[in-house]
């Protein structure tokens, strides 16, 4: 950052503590920097104190925190221990009041350090720069500091002219955006997510218009659609190679390709459109949602600002658990949350004197005029999003249930205006025949998750839907995109019969699903489930599962403050062991590390974790952890039904220092039956030498999403390139091949645990590869046993042939489609 530093005011320690950075924090708000840089203390006495002179700007009603202007203007937000809201003020004294005037290292909030600690999350305290136009340097960390100790510094950056000679760079490009759907909320996502590591100034321009290319709001503004010239336009010092990462995003399709979006028709003028296929028989029942009234007034911009970073912070979270269908939808939702405009147009109603949730509000409802403003009627489902956010951030700052949803009754047909993804989660599915809205369109979010819970849904169907009344009768035939009002006899019977023939095919898929699976050519293919729990294991059983492909033994050790004990392990391990009954059971051993951290197991901080202490690789560096879990594991599964998976294995040296220590463990116990100990396939490196590694492991089992990760190199939690992640893309089905003979040669079984085993479409393809093993979700079971039934191997080995030879992921699934039918 070019300026002139000005202002400068020490920061001393609030309190006696251990002083770390700010990512050392184990909470994402923080140490990603979401509500501005600084550090953290974790205190080891329980009274804050002033960092410097100033002046108090609010102190919550909680008195777990507090916000300080300083003398040189910067604002600081500093928050005793993590999720401490939550204690409602209990442990805590605030000795200060919004307005006074504090020296440094007088006391701001006195707590009580143990009682604090066993309630909070934790006591780790951050302490934040909330202002721009600042910069913060801190002094060396991970030490125990005094109270009243130097920490950092804080200082003004005030700008300044370039000097001859410093040159800022220039650079723009030219494309086409051939993407299906041009630069809607997804893409625009992925735009702002592929410019983070960038600093220059980059904007997509569009005929006269032009926005900020790091702003999902401003980008659907533009309504740029599919067929769309723009302009890549960047400013700073690393101009070009930020607009050719934007560049290169565009050129390739901006991720639409096998993406989870609906391929629908375009929305007509009139008549309703299907959004997820399928027949519902019910009754009607109107949503009419509120919005929730909102104080015009703030108390104070400080405050103000404060709340709603805490609000965006908190829905932020909440998205981020999302799995599944849900998964990508969230990604752009904490897009918009984080999205500069919107967040700088409620900044500016903050500092008229307006609350934060008016802010917000306003913000929202300008962007929605922008988008309404393009006249496309694709950008305008992303309307429902921003109106989704609005509520949902709203209710977070008013402490208030959002707007709810109605009870169904069952078989009800949903009707609204429209209907926003929250609302949708929030429904009781096993009531909910059908949806149907007045507006809204096929590519919208909340129509992705219909179809992936396989409700039925039309969409544009005209305010006229919006009289019916609640209780009258329906036929919802998404496939033929019509909605009957009280149908007649006829009617309902044509309708009756195709739904009962439907269920009829999903019960008898769900009988046969209890017989053990075969070909058509009588070859045997095991059907075994991925689990994470012992309700999942039930559920397994109910499905017709043959056995557990996948336990995931890091249920038992994420989520809390220490590790489970071996008595604890063993149980968990005996419930599952005995729901199974005599099937059997692969316990892959911890997959922590990486993307699931445990606070329990500190672990330094590491640049690129995907690739770092994880799975296999910290069961070695924590040989101790390993043998308590292969001692409950063995005590817990009888060992005839015992298998036992090592996460993560790269090539034998990882796999051999295990099968001793499995060896010392067995002794131990005095268990003389052999337990089986196999490998999961995820590195290029174990594919490769799958047949070296099979000639000592018991099994191989492939997991999909990890190896396609590693051999695409592509983060599938990076929303710039996750796009990438295609399990059935021709390089990542050679690997497959090379294990399936590998395992052959040696005499071993290869399977398929990864999510790619849950798809019929690449059953075929992957057992011509020489998998004999698919461990799929338990809903999943039925209908995959009843597609593998249907397949002859010299079909499936000509099928997978023709995969590896494929250009792409798309020619694949063509081939399999076609070879299919």
């Amino acid at each position: 950052m070019s300026g002139t530093m000005t202002d400068t005011i020490i920061l001393i320690a609030p309190f006696a503590g251990w002083l770390t950075p700010l990512e050392a924090v184990p909470d994402a708000v923080f140490a990603e920097r979401m509500m501005g840089d600084g550090f953290a203390i974790d205190p080891i006495e329980g009274l804050l104190r002033a960092p410097a002179a100033g002046e108090i700007l609010s102190v919550p009603a909680s008195a777990h925190a507090v916000t300080l202007r300083l003398d040189n203007g910067a604002e600081l937000l500093l928050h005793i221990g993590l999720d401490t809201v939550g204690l409602g003020g209990r442990g805590f004294t605030a000795k200060v009041t919004a307005g006074q005037r504090v020296r440094a290292g007088d006391p701001l909030i006195a707590f009580d350090l143990d009682a604090v600690a066993e309630a909070a999350k934790a006591l780790i305290t951050p302490v934040i720069l909330a202002s721009e136009g600042y910069v913060l340097t801190l002094e060396a960390t991970g030490r125990l500091v005094e109270a009243g100790a130097n920490v950092a510094r804080i200082a003004r950056v005030e700008p300044r002219e370039t000097t001859r000679g410093e040159s800022i760079e220039r650079f723009e490009r030219d494309v086409i955006v051939d993407a299906a759907h041009g630069i809607h909320a997804r893409p625009a996502a992925r735009i702002a997510a592929a410019l983070r590591p960038f600093v220059a100034e980059v904007a997509i321009v569009t005929g006269t218009a032009r926005a900020n290319a790091r702003s999902t709001v401003a980008l659907l503004g533009l309504g740029v659609g599919s067929g769309a010239s723009v302009q890549i336009a960047g400013i700073g010092t690393d101009a070009r190679a930020a607009v050719d990462a934007v560049a290169a995003l565009i050129l390739s399709g901006l991720g639409e390709q096998g993406s989870t979006a609906l391929t629908a028709p375009a929305i007509r003028s009139q008549g309703p459109v299907c959004a997820s296929p399928g027949l519902a028989i019910g009754q009607a029942l109107q949503l009419r949602a509120a919005d929730q009234d909102v104080p015009e007034d703030g108390a104070g911009a400080a405050a103000e600002r404060v709340g709603l970073d805490a609000a965006l912070a908190q829905i932020s979270g909440q998205l981020a658990g999302a799995r599944g269908a849900a998964a990508e939808i969230a990604e752009a939702h904490r897009a918009l949350l984080d999205d500069p405009e919107l967040i700088h147009a409620a900044g500016e109603q903050i500092a008229a004197g307006r609350s934060a949730a008016f802010a917000w509000r306003a913000a929202s409802a300008q962007a929605m005029t922008a988008i309404r403003a393009t006249g496309d009627a694709l950008l305008m489902e992303r309307v429902a999003d921003l109106k989704d956010l609005e509520r949902q951030v709203v209710a977070a700052l008013l402490g208030t249930p959002g707007a709810g949803v109605p009870a169904l009754s069952p078989s009800t047909v949903l009707i609204a205006e429209d209907l926003l993804p929250s609302q949708f989660l929030a429904l009781d599915a096993a009531n909910l025949a059908g949806i149907c809205t007045a507006a809204g369109g096929p590519t919208s979010h909340v129509a992705i998750l219909a179809a992936s819970a396989g409700i039925p849904m039309l969409v544009a169907a005209g305010e006229g839907v919006l009289a019916i009344v609640d209780g009258t009768p329906l036929i919802l035939d998404a496939d033929a995109a019509a909605l009957i009002i009280e149908p007649g006899a006829a009617a309902l019977s044509e309708a009756s019969e195709r739904l009962s023939a439907t269920r009829d095919r999903r019960a008898r898929d769900a009988a046969e699903a209890h017989e053990p699976c075969r070909m058509a050519d009588g070859t045997r293919i095991e059907i075994f489930a991925n689990l994470g729990s012992v309700t999942d294991a039930a559920a397994a059983v109910a499905a017709g599962a043959e056995g557990c492909g996948l336990l995931r033994t890091e249920f038992l050790f994420l989520e809390r403050e220490t590790a489970p004990d071996e008595e604890e392990q063993r149980e968990t391990y005996s419930r599952i062991a005995a729901t199974l009954g005599d099937r059997p059971l692969i316990v892959r051993t911890l997959d922590i590390g990486g993307d699931k951290p445990v606070p329990y197991l500190p672990m330094g901080a590491e640049e690129n974790p995907a690739l770092g202490l994880r799975g296999v690789r910290l069961s070695l560096a924590r040989p101790d952890l390993m043998r308590l879990q292969l001692r409950a594991i063995l005590r817990g599964v009888p060992a005839a039904q015992c298998r036992i998976m090592l996460p993560m294995i790269a090539d034998l040296g990882d796999y051999r220092p295990i099968r001793a220590l499995l060896a010392e463990v067995q002794a131990e116990l005095g268990i003389a039956d052999p337990v089986q100990l196999g490998v999961m396939i995820e590195t290029p490196a174990a594919a490769m030498l799958a047949g070296q590694v099979a000639r000592e492991a018991d099994f191989l089992s492939i997991g999909t999403n990890d190896l396609t990760q590693y051999t695409l190199a592509a983060d599938r939690g990076n929303a710039a390139v996750s796009q990438r992640i295609d399990a059935l893309h021709p390089a990542v089905l050679r690997l497959i091949r090379l294990v399936g003979e590998g395992a052959q040669q040696a005499g071993r079984w290869a399977g398929v645990c990864g999510g790619l085993a849950s798809d019929p479409l690449a059953a075929p393809i992957l057992i011509g590869l020489g998998i004999t093993e698919l461990s799929a979700t338990p809903a999943a079971i039925p209908g995959l046993k009843a597609a593998v039934r249907r397949l002859d191997m010299n079909a499936c080995v000509a099928l997978a042939g023709k995969a590896c030879d494929a250009a792409s992921p798309a020619e694949v699934r063509a081939l399999a489609r076609e070879a299919l039918i």
